[in-house]
């Protein structure tokens, strides 16, 4: 039994014991007060056959969003699965990306994203549809603060290459202040044209 007065013993009770009680595959919050919510995506495992046997390292693949629009994902790789995870969310961090979105719940537009053998569909939905993706994906959408889409993912599920494909559909994503701002117009007349032609697809 540890002695509690000695040193070491008042430091280990201040540190409140081992173990940093957050489940990182279910998503946690970030402590630095941005507000960030990081998800593990998927742990590969390598083995590298050295002179003295096998030597096992450890890849995390980590989606992190400020459920605002912004989200960003990395890889991190390292010899314990907690050191991989910690590499990955700092590098998440720094890659973020800012998408725009329909009051603040759904996509501007139908968007497309291939990357290599991937290729997804992203679709904007109505209130109520709920996030209609699976996998890699949903975890993207999650921290990305999008509360109704559905995707479709048509080719590889290599959890890699569907994130991927996925940021290159997200980075495609246009809204109609910026389109606006272009072509030197008033929102409302790109806003009018949109409405104009979902009715004549409706027909």
């Amino acid at each position: 039994m540890a002695d509690t007065n000695s040193p070491r013993g008042q430091k280990r009770d201040q540190r409140g014991g081992g173990g940093r009680g957050r489940d990182r595959q279910g998503g946690g919050r970030d402590d630095e007060g941005d507000d960030l919510v990081d998800k593990l995506v998927y742990i590969n495992r390598v083995a590298k056959v050295v002179k003295g046997g096998r030597r096992f390292s450890f890849s995390a693949l980590v989606v992190v969003g400020d459920s605002r629009g912004r989200v960003g994902y990395a890889t991190g790789k390292a010899r314990e699965v907690p050191e991989a995870i910690r590499k990955a969310t700092e590098l998440a961090k720094k890659a973020m990306i800012r998408v725009p979105l329909r009051e603040g719940r759904t996509l501007h537009h139908d968007v497309e994203g291939r990357f290599g053998a991937g290729h997804v569909v992203l679709r904007a939905a109505p209130p109520g549809t709920g996030i209609i993706a699976g996998g890699p994906m949903r975890a993207v959408f999650e921290t990305m603060g999008v509360q109704d889409v559905v995707t479709k993912s048509i080719g590889t599920s290599n959890p890699h290459n569907m994130i991927q494909a996925t940021f290159e559909a997200l980075t495609n994503c246009q809204s109609p202040r910026g389109v606006a701002a272009r072509r030197g117009k008033k929102v409302g007349e790109i806003v009018a044209r949109r409405a104009d032609q979902s009715e004549a697809a409706q027909v």
